[in-house]
């Protein structure tokens, strides 16, 4: 089906929504893109507000509107013609409606013509960016990722034809191939639910302690770990060496959550690099993509590994559902506006 125009008054452009698995973050954003406001609430599809007490839900999808109103009822309010667009995991079979994924390689274009659509009863309907499904013997799947890797590519100034290299990092971290408007290739880490796992239900997580600051020693000692001479031995064993550089003194206790963390990390991104020696030669643009803290740590082990510094992509999620957003038609491109850059050379982020 497709998108739903509304005409809405010249300062009002988008609601924006990025909607997960344990949060639902909100961008209303003005006709040019520029995001004027942002709010992030805990109504993530798998934990929505329930229903007043006594109260049956009128249909299946009452609990994602009563977080929609939450969110963001009152800017819908003010304009009720504003065009509704979501990423992540509301798109999901387990969200509103599921969004099919899209084989990949795919395009913004392609993107912006598999938008689901969700028709409500009081507004315009909310359209539902579609996930990617990389085929093969061990297929690979994105769900807010691929909106995330537009906004970054949307801030870049390269030729059609160069390939760029976009780090996610996070609780299952990316790590795709792109070109302008096109995402090729990608792969995932569990790194962050690993080392959230190995912290909190084994007996690794008994002895550590929280710090008062990032040990960055510690960190580093992990990555080195990763790629030394016993690297042949690989994770599995590696992280039993938390537990015991703790027992003989070697690691204090404060230190023993930001080894693991350079253990799983240095793993990872030497599996990323043996990938690239594979395939084809590293990307000359390398971008990351995520919280600050992380994209910090994920810059110190590509660096260790030998990669260069990469660039910093900031609001690439808001941005990306511009893009996306402007594709599809549900927005129109002023005529003239500041450019947007979701990039942020040189140094990293405070």
């Amino acid at each position: 089906m497709a998108p739903v125009r509304y005409l809405v008054p010249a300062e009002a452009g988008l609601i924006a929504l990025d909607w997960g698995t344990s949060a639902l973050r909100a961008f209303r954003m003005d006709a040019t893109g520029t995001v004027q406001e942002t709010r992030h609430r805990p109504w993530g599809i798998m934990n929505l507000p329930p229903a007043a007490t006594g109260v049956n839900d009128p249909e299946p999808g009452a609990a994602f509107e009563r977080a929609l109103q939450d969110t963001c009822g009152d800017w819908l309010a003010a304009t009720p013609g504003l065009p509704l667009l979501a990423c992540g995991m509301v798109g999901s079979a387990q969200g509103w409606r599921e969004a099919k994924y899209l084989p990949t390689p795919t395009s913004l274009d392609a993107l912006a013509r598999g938008l689901a659509l969700v028709a409500r009863r009081d507004g315009p309907p909310l359209h539902i960016v579609p996930g990617l499904l990389q085929q093969g013997a061990l297929p690979n799947v994105m769900r807010g990722e691929e909106t995330q890797v537009l906004g970054v590519l949307a801030g870049l100034a390269l030729p059609a034809d160069a390939p760029v290299l976009i780090g996610l990092p996070g609780t299952h971290s990316k790590w795709v191939l792109a070109r302008r408007g096109r995402i090729e290739q990608f792969h995932t880490f569990m790194t962050g639910e690993v080392f959230a796992a190995l912290r909190g239900h084994t007996i690794l997580g008994k002895t550590m302690q929280a710090a008062a600051a990032p040990d960055d020693d510690a960190f580093a000692r992990g990555l080195e770990v990763a790629r030394g001479s016993d690297a042949a031995l690989g994770l599995l064993s590696h992280i039993f060496s938390t537990r015991t550089l703790g027992l003989t003194g070697t690691l204090a206790p404060t230190a023993q959550a930001d080894y693991l963390s350079g253990l799983l990390i240095g793993h990872e991104i030497a599996s990323l690099a043996r990938v690239q020696d594979q395939t084809q030669a590293t990307p000359q643009t390398l971008v990351l993509c995520g919280e600050p803290d992380l994209c910090r740590r994920y810059t110190i082990a590509l660096q260790t590994y030998g990669f260069s510094v990469p660039t910093i992509a900031t609001q690439a999620t808001a941005i990306g559902l511009w893009q996306i957003a402007l594709a599809a038609g549900l927005v129109v491109a002023p005529t003239s506006s500041t450019s947007l850059s979701p990039i942020t050379a040189g140094s990293l982020p405070a």
